[in-house]
């Protein structure tokens, strides 16, 4: 009892839509057929007993046919399974109606048009259950393809979701590495600066903990945890770096990937600072309109050393993964050299409202 219940809970043939659709079909029909039995000449009575003799029959085998198909759906020769199922339908609705209104007595000139149109009976119950059983078939076709459709599209969902975590968790050791290699190199000469670096290095790293789960921040929140790393780098670096950052005030509440600027602008550091011994100053350039939020970071490079790739380096490489499986775009990021600036572009698309 169960099992039928919650098969003609999940049929979508069984919802209420369906099952009004069905009975005004039936009702219809059903007026339809007496009107023509009287229309021959029967009495309102016989023609009102046949009508619903048979077709309240056929409607019973045909939910019946429902049910049966809830359980078996024929992978291969479904035509034949119709011809079938419809023929032992049609006939058994025919000849048990027969037997019904044979019940009654009625005139004998009646029960010889009864046999006589018996294969037309018989054609138009199979017409019917044919046409039942058609769309159970095809219902459960398109549910089953939407099924399909939506566990792929889970698995597709989950498996980008893994992918940004690993992603994420492979860009934390690294950062995290070379911090404690500078508290290492400060803890001897510069015990204060090590302390320093410590607590901001534990602020940094708690609010990427915090921000783990979100997809989408504010743009001012990204950019207060920007300033968190840049004051541990400067820890490192000292004097050495300087850094600006210029954003519009109408785009502090636009959104963006929450940590996708820290690789950036870790990549920037290390192209700008490491090949260098003069001061080094890194810009921070946000603009936007309604449908992009546009930011900029851009390092001075030594031309005559070995000049950073275009594209290349984890640091980058993950973010235009990162962008991909957000946005399903590899344009989103663009890299150029001018003069002796290095200046990576980040383009977020934004919720529409």
């Amino acid at each position: 009892k169960k099992l039928l219940s919650f098969n003609m809970a999940t049929n979508p043939l069984f919802t209420s839509k369906y099952i009004k659709a069905a009975s005004l079909s039936l009702f219809i029909w059903t007026v339809l057929h007496a009107c023509f039995i009287y229309w021959l000449g029967y009495d309102i009575k016989i023609a009102l007993a046949d009508a619903a003799a048979f077709n309240f029959l056929l409607a019973d085998f045909c939910l019946a046919q429902l049910f049966v198909m809830q359980f078996y759906q024929p992978k291969q020769d479904q035509t034949a399974y119709i011809i079938v199922a419809g023929t032992l339908t049609a006939t058994s609705v025919t000849f048990i109606s027969r037997f019904l209104l044979g019940l009654f007595n009625f005139d004998e000139t009646y029960y010889a048009f009864i046999d006589k149109s018996i294969p037309v009976r018989i054609g138009v119950a199979f017409l019917f259950v044919a046409i039942i059983n058609m769309i159970s078939m095809l219902v459960k076709g398109l549910e089953e393809q939407k099924t399909n459709s939506a566990r792929a599209f889970e698995a597709e969902k989950l498996s980008k979701e893994a992918e940004l975590y690993n992603l994420r968790s492979q860009l934390q050791p690294h950062f995290l590495f070379n911090s404690l290699n500078s508290i290492s190199a400060l803890a001897g000469s510069k015990p204060e600066q090590a302390r320093k670096m410590v607590q901001q290095l534990s602020d940094f790293l708690r609010g990427t903990i915090k921000k783990d789960n979100l997809q989408l921040i504010p743009l001012q929140e990204e950019l207060h945890h920007l300033d968190l790393y840049l004051e541990i780098e400067k820890v490192r670096f000292g004097h050495r770096l300087e850094t600006a950052i210029v954003s519009d005030e109408n785009c502090q509440t636009k959104k963006i990937p929450s940590l996708l600027l820290q690789p950036i602008l870790e990549n920037a550091i290390k192209f700008g600072l490491y090949d260098t011994l003069e001061n080094v100053q890194i810009v921070i350039t946000a603009s936007c309109d309604e449908n992009y939020l546009s930011i900029s970071i851009s390092n001075p490079y030594d031309q005559t050393s070995s000049p950073p790739k275009k594209g290349t380096g984890f640091g980058l490489t993950s973010v235009q993964r990162r962008l991909y499986l957000l946005f399903s775009r590899n344009d989103l990021l663009d890299t150029k050299q001018t003069d002796n600036q290095f200046i990576t572009t980040v383009k977020i698309p934004q919720p529409k409202l």
